[in-house]
């Protein structure tokens, strides 16, 4: 399964524009509220996501309906300081190899949901501040009633393949060793094929012949849209970016299913298993 896909709280559309059925849950003795450290998820001693009464929630915070767990309302609070001040997307690494996927979701869904707010507190169209709407799923102005809901910026990640190999490349914040699928934010205009040919492109002077898609997946950090596909290109002559990567290298079955299962003498160091890049590479191999 890819990385923060396999929720399974139901979402509850109908109580988010009920004000009487959002009350209600607020009120249930079994509304419970998922306990964060900062942004990122705090684990319980059974190695799931914690959570806690809504009677803990801070007198400053705003509920948002997560979903409901059976007949349980599941709730995070926002705090806008609390959630503006947390570090971004530098400590929940090694919780997220121990939580069991629906719990990862459900948490990437949090985490996403509270950046937003944090940073949209003012209407896009007007400047005022605005004020929290559809038990959390969106906000509104009380100047000009513009509504606004939360955003998903899409970004395609795809492996490049030319004569049975895979263009992998590597950017200067990655650990040691490691190589990854090329990825970019799919811009104004563009179909997701044409965002593929164009990222491949600027990024590795490779000329897209063919793209498939494979599979997509929500990355909370802060709330993209990653869609994962395999593009055919027609060389394999590499002109590299430097601004985006400092490597990129070709690589076989071979190779990349040496990596995937940890073989000390594996060209590179894949990505993790909650990355779709490497759901992207287990794909190919399995072609």
């Amino acid at each position: 399964m890819t990385g923060f896909t396999g929720a399974t709280l139901d979402r509850a559309d109908k109580i988010r524009g009920d004000a009487a059925a959002f009350a209600a849950a607020l009120r249930s003795p079994r509304a419970r509220l998922l306990r964060l450290d900062g942004l990122d998820p705090a684990v319980g001693a059974d190695g799931r996501l914690a959570w806690d009464s809504i009677a803990e929630l801070p007198n400053a915070a705003e509920p948002i309906l997560l979903g409901l767990d059976g007949e349980i309302p599941c709730f995070v609070g926002f705090e806008r300081e609390a959630a503006r001040d947390a570090p971004g997307g530098r400590g929940p690494w090694r919780a997220l190899g121990l939580l069991p996927a629906e719990d990862a979701a459900l948490w990437g869904a949090a985490r996403s949901l509270l950046l937003w707010h944090a940073r949209h507190g003012h209407c896009a169209n007007c400047g005022t501040a605005t004020v929290v709407h559809r038990a959390g799923w969106g906000r509104r102005c009380g100047a000009c009633a513009a509504e606004h809901f939360p955003r998903v910026d899409p970004v395609v990640i795809m492996l490049a393949e030319h004569g049975g190999r895979v263009l992998l490349g590597r950017q200067p914040r990655f650990p040691a060793s490691r190589y990854s699928a090329l990825a970019g934010f799919v811009e104004p205009g563009e179909s997701l094929e044409e965002a593929v040919a164009r990222e491949l492109w600027e990024e590795a002077g490779v000329r897209a012949t063919a793209v498939r898609y494979v599979a997509s997946q929500p990355w909370p950090f802060p709330s993209q849209l990653m869609i994962a596909c395999v593009a055919t290109v027609s060389g394999n002559e590499i002109t590299l970016d430097r601004d985006e990567l400092e490597h990129a290298i070709w690589c076989s079955e071979v190779e990349v299913r040496a990596a995937l299962v940890g073989d000390e003498g594996a060209p590179f160091l894949p990505p993790p298993p909650y990355a779709i890049a490497h759901t992207l590479l287990t794909h190919w191999i399995g072609e």
